[in-house]
């Protein structure tokens, strides 16, 4: 049995279902990613795990103990808000003893641990100040000190760096999975920051109105997204509306040009119209006469050309459907105009069929 067994829970309010039928497995150790839209459901079975609300259906088992109906405070978690919920009275080192004394933890060692937080978050020379003379990194650094200082079994994070700047939300995230890898702490993290999941997590789960879309690594789920909702939520994604020519060959038509898939056609028919998926990243310009034997190949017309720093991003079109292609910015490089036409090519298998 996995070290976190959640088991087709399900949780209404009234007449609405907020999560329906869900379930995992997650071995201890594991950093666990919740992603999705607001409303999806992420936060309600984050509550769930840590005992603020009750499932209406399914069981949760934590090392082996069945805690569905035991009280937040006998669980032995760790919580961390988006909103810090630190005490303004309390210094540093108070909030994050705090959950020491409330479990009754003897002075000499819940000094040690304070002492340990703080040597672990590094804010050893911060002890003495209070929540607002910090900063909003300082003071989430303090707020998952405190989770962590009673050393509980499962930590879970609560959009924790969505109130932060970007540049402050990246250096936080790296010591939070610094800090997850070096306690080796079972962690299950909420977001619907696509670029926060895929960084950080041993695996993401894509919610979607209640349910799972997708299980998986960040390199699955974004790779090979499963359902039109995965690929379209996570990353940028060309999609494409073709009709099957042949489901044997795997040949798609798209306006006038067909295309080959390596994904198999079995639960489709031909003639039946689809929806293909591609990353602009995997998409190359071609130089003229260039031999792309494998791939796909298509003629385009560039509608734009956008520089975005590193990468430069074109637009063209194909038909009546739009083809985005990202290509590493090179400033010896030559790039097409408006009203070009131009070659690009991709590999088989990164041209997928969406569910």
């Amino acid at each position: 049995m996995a070290f976190l067994e959640i088991s087709n829970i399900q949780k209404r309010f009234g007449s609405q279902t907020a999560v329906h039928d869900f379930s995992i497995s997650i071995e201890k150790g594991e950093f666990i990613t919740f992603l999705g839209p607001s409303g999806c459901g992420k936060t309600t079975i984050l509550r769930m795990l840590a005992g603020f609300e009750a499932p209406s259906v399914g069981s949760i088992v934590f090392d082996g103990k069945d805690v569905t109906h035991v009280p937040t405070a006998k669980r032995n978690v760790g919580m961390v808000f988006q909103s810090y919920a630190l005490f303004p009275n309390m210094t540093v080192a108070e909030n994050i003893g705090f959950g020491l004394k409330v479990a009754n933890v003897g002075k000499d060692e819940t000094e040690a641990r304070v002492r340990e937080m703080l040597k672990l978050i590094k804010l050893d020379a911060l002890a003495e100040r209070y929540p607002w003379q910090m900063s909003g990194g300082q003071q989430q650094r303090v707020a998952l000190a405190r989770a962590l200082a009673n050393r509980p079994k499962v930590l879970l994070l609560d959009e924790p760096l969505s109130a932060l700047d970007a540049k402050i939300r990246i250096s936080l995230r790296e010591e939070i999975r610094e800090l997850q890898r070096e306690l080796h702490i079972t962690t299950v993290f909420v977001t619907h920051d696509q670029e926060e999941a895929l960084s950080i997590s041993d695996r993401i789960v894509v919610l979607n109105e209640g349910r799972v879309e997708q299980t998986g690594t960040p390199s699955a789920i974004y790779n090979f997204p499963r359902t039109r909702f995965v690929a379209s939520f996570i990353g940028t994604l060309n999609q494409l509306s073709g009709e099957v020519v042949d489901t044997a060959k795997g040949e798609i038509r798209v306006g006038t040009q067909v295309l080959v898939t390596s994904n198999p056609l079995d639960d489709l028919k031909n003639g039946q119209k689809c929806t293909l998926a591609i990353r602009p990243e995997a998409i190359t310009l071609d130089a003229p006469g260039a031999v792309t034997n494998g791939k796909n190949t298509v003629q385009t017309v560039v509608d734009d050309v956008s520089f975005l720093g590193s990468i430069v991003r074109m637009r063209t079109h194909l038909g009546a459907e739009v083809v985005s292609m990202d290509v590493f910015n090179d400033p010896n490089q030559k790039l097409p105009v408006r009203g070009d036409t131009v070659s690009l090519s991709f590999a088989f298998e990164n041209l997928l069929v969406l569910a």
